[in-house]
C-alpha cells in the first residue's frame, strides 16, 4: 500500500516533462537544511518535485515501472556497506548487467523463485548476487536500483542477503557521462535545470546506498567482481575491504579528479582495474590477457576456488580456465527471448545455468 506520511513545505512544480511519457524515480534528495526534496515523474508523464519538512525513517512509496507493466513497494531504511565475506549458504543465485531493463530482471528472478508474483523476497535464507550495471541502455535504471535496495532489506530480514556490486556503468553516470543513458535522463535533468548525476548526489537516499556497495564480494570461497582482476592488479597485493572503500572514494569523481585525489584511485577504476579489465575472458592482446599461473596466484590470495564475473557480454554463460573463471553477462533480451542462460545457480559444489523458467543444465 502507498503510504503518506510527508509534510508539505510547498509543491514546487508540476509540469510535463518534454519528451519523457514514462515513470521514474522517486529520486530522494536530503537538504543541508534538512528538508527533503523528492522528484519523481508519472506514468502520464508529468514531473512532481516537492519540498518536505521530513520524512520518517520508513517512509513507504511505490515504484512504477516504465511500461506500466510492474509496481512494487519500496520502504526506506537504514543503509551501511555490506560485509565484504560471508560464509556460502544452500544457494547463490548470480546475474549481471540489467541495463535499466526492469522486466527482464523481473522475469528472471521471478522464474526462479528468488522473488514472487509482487516483486517480493521468496529466496529464505539464501544470496542474490547482482553483479554491476544496473544504469543505462534501458529505461527502468532507477527502478531496478529501488527493487534491488527493497529486497536487500526483505532478504534480511529472512536471514539472507543481497549484494549488489559495482559496476562500470556506475561511476559513469555517477560522474555525469551519459553516453549511454536513455534520453529521459537526460531531458529530467534538463527540465529540472541541473545535472542528472546531483539527482543520485550522495546526500540523496541512493546515492547513499551507492556510495556504499562494493566492488569485490566473497561468498565461501566464489569471488565476485565485474569486469575482472589483472595481473597488474595482482601486483598491488591490495585487500578486498581496501578495493572496496577506494573505489566508492572515487565513485562521484570525473577521470581527473580521480587522478588528483590519489594513484591508486586512477588505477582501480581504470582499464586494469576490476571495473574494465576484460583479459579474464578475452584473450585479444589488446586485452592484456591473464596467464592462468596468475590466476591461480589470485585464487590463492584470496582464497577463492573461482571468479565470477559480468561485463563482457558472452552468447550465453560462459568458462575460462578449467572453470575457474565464470562470464554470467549475455544479452538478456535476447536470451530471455531465445530461452538460453541468464545467470547461475551455486548449490553447494555444483553450478548451474539458469534462464527465465529456471535450470537449464549442469555448468
Amino acid at each position: 500500500m502507498y503510504r503518506m506520511w510527508m509534510l508539505f513545505v510547498s509543491l514546487l512544480c508540476l509540469v510535463t516533462v518534454a519528451g519523457a511519457q514514462t515513470s521514474d524515480g522517486p529520486y530522494i534528495m536530503y537538504q543541508e537544511d534538512g528538508t527533503v526534496r523528492m522528484v519523481s515523474v508519472t506514468p502520464e508523464g508529468r514531473l512532481v518535485d516537492t519540498l518536505l519538512a521530513s520524512l520518517p525513517e520508513d517512509y513507504g512509496f511505490t515504484v512504477v515501472s516504465s511500461d506500466q507493466e510492474h509496481c512494487f513497494d519500496v520502504s526506506l531504511h537504514p543503509v551501511e556497506r555490506p560485509d565484504w565475506k560471508t560464509e556460502q549458504p544452500d544457494r547463490i543465485f548470480v546475474t549481471s548487467d540489467p541495463h535499466g531493463n526492469l522486466d527482464c530482471f523481473i522475469s528472471l528472478l521471478q522464474g526462479n523463485g528468488v522473488i514472487d508474483a509482487d516483486c517480493n523476497w521468496n529466496f529464505g535464507a539464501n544470496q542474490l548476487v547482482v553483479i554491476g550495471d544496473v544504469f543505462d541502455r534501458g529505461n527502468d535504471a532507477v527502478q531496478i536500483l529501488w527493487l534491488i535496495y527493497q529486497l536487500e532489506a526483505e532478504a534480511a530480514q529472512a536471514g539472507g542477503r543481497v549484494d549488489y556490486l559495482l559496476g562500470n556503468h556506475e561511476p559513469m553516470v555517477l560522474m555525469n557521462d551519459l553516453r549511454y543513458a536513455k534520453p529521459k535522463y537526460t531531458q529530467l535533468a534538463d527540465t529540472l535545470g541541473m545535472k542528472y548525476a546531483d539527482l543520485l548526489s550522495p546526500s540523496s537516499e541512493l546515492g547513499r546506498w551507492l556510495s556504499v556497495r562494493n566492488t569485490m564480494q566473497m561468498s565461501g570461497r566464489c569471488l565476485f567482481v565485474h569486469a575482472g582482476l589483472s595481473s597488474d592488479f595482482y601486483r598491488q597485493n591490495l585487500d578486498i575491504p581496501f578495493v572496496n572503500e577506494q573505489v566508492s572514494a572515487g565513485l562521484y569523481k570525473t577521470k581527473a579528479e580521480r587522478k588528483e585525489a590519489s594513484p591508486m584511485i586512477y588505477f582501480l577504476m581504470g582499464s586494469s582495474g576490476p571495473l574494465w579489465y576484460r583479459g579474464m575472458v578475452r584473450d585479444a592482446e589488446k586485452y592484456h590477457p591473464l596467464a592462468a599461473d596468475t590466476l591461480g596466484l589470485i585464487l590463492d590470495r584470496y582464497q577463492a576456488d573461482r571468479v565470477i564475473v559480468g561485463h563482457t557480454i558472452f552468447d550465453d554463460i560462459s568458462t575460462f580456465y578449467d572453470g575457474r573463471v565464470i562470464a554470467v553477462n549475455v544479452d538478456n533480451a535476447e536470451n530471455r527471448e531465445a530461452g538460453l542462460g541468464r545467470g547461475i545457480l551455486i548449490e553447494g559444489d555444483s553450478i548451474y545455468v539458469v534462464g527465465d523458467k529456471g535450470i537449464l543444465r549442469r555448468l
